[in-house]
């Protein structure tokens, strides 16, 4: 019977340089902003040195490295994790939840939700309820994908009336995340919503570099509800300066109306929803 044996863990000096060349930083630079010599980071980068554990944190930090990354390190270097991670039903992260919630139901009537670091929605409030008319049961299932949601043909596809250049913009910023973080799971989920065929009518694949044609600033949501096309801006919430890994990684996407009209329409669609 043959047996394979587990593969070890990357060295802690492995995964500082691949950090750092993330970053695309040498490690002149780095050796620089974060007051470590040269000489010690080449050092332990090749392994022939190890970190203190506040240097390791102190580099982590200069690298913007992500908090669930930095317990990765602190572990291949032989220390103890630092940062906890606790599901949002925790009793400890009661505030952090209720924090969520009090900014998910404010933003009523406009569409809110939370999601995790993979585009997991997390919560939503009662106002994106109504947008998802008509959407594949299957999609909707736990756990939802909210940008796999909003690309899948049996999504909201068909439904967005500018689709190219919201399927542009969903992908370079997933494709920024997955530059960033390296994160395996993000950069299958990029590759699967970049196959997605074009909904009906569409005929010429989106060009990644296009700017918009509207003259907006920032790329709208377009979408077709019954109620007429509703046109979103949308902004990130993200909370500072956090401590434990699920909030470092939880994100609020909050949707705006981009014009009067839409603004109208939703307040009457959640007018119907309270009757």
């Amino acid at each position: 019977m043959n047996s394979t044996a587990p593969a070890a863990p990357p060295a802690v000096g492995d995964l500082l340089r691949t950090w750092r060349q993330r970053r695309r930083l040498s490690q002149l630079a780095l050796s620089v902003d974060a007051g470590v010599s040269t000489r010690h980071l080449s050092f332990v980068e090749s392994g022939r040195a190890m970190p203190s554990r506040d240097m390791l944190l102190n580099l982590a930090e200069h690298l913007a490295v992500p908090l669930r990354e930095r317990n990765t390190l602190l572990l291949s270097a032989g220390y103890a994790p630092m940062f906890p991670q606790r599901a949002l039903d925790d009793p400890d992260m009661h505030a952090a939840r209720q924090a969520v919630d009090l900014v998910l139901r404010g933003h009523e009537p406009y569409p809110a939700l939370a999601v995790d670091r993979h585009w997991t929605l997390v919560a939503a409030n009662a106002a994106v309820g109504p947008l998802l008319a008509g959407v594949d049961p299957v999609l909707l299932a736990s756990p939802v994908n909210v940008l796999r949601l909003s690309m899948h043909p049996g999504g909201l596809a068909d439904r967005i009336v500018n689709y190219t250049e919201w399927r542009d913009h969903i992908l370079a910023r997933l494709h920024q995340q997955v530059v960033a973080s390296g994160d395996a799971t993000l950069e299958a989920l990029e590759k699967e919503l970049a196959a997605y065929p074009l909904p009906g009518g569409w005929t010429t694949p989106p060009k990644r570099d296009a700017a918009p044609t509207t003259g907006a600033l920032v790329v709208p949501l377009q979408l077709r509800t019954e109620a007429g096309v509703l046109s979103f801006i949308s902004t990130t919430t993200v909370f500072g300066t956090p401590v434990d890994v699920t909030l470092s990684e939880l994100a609020i996407e909050s949707l705006f109306p981009a014009d009067a009209r839409t603004a109208e329409i939703l307040r009457r669609m959640a007018e119907a929803q309270d009757d």
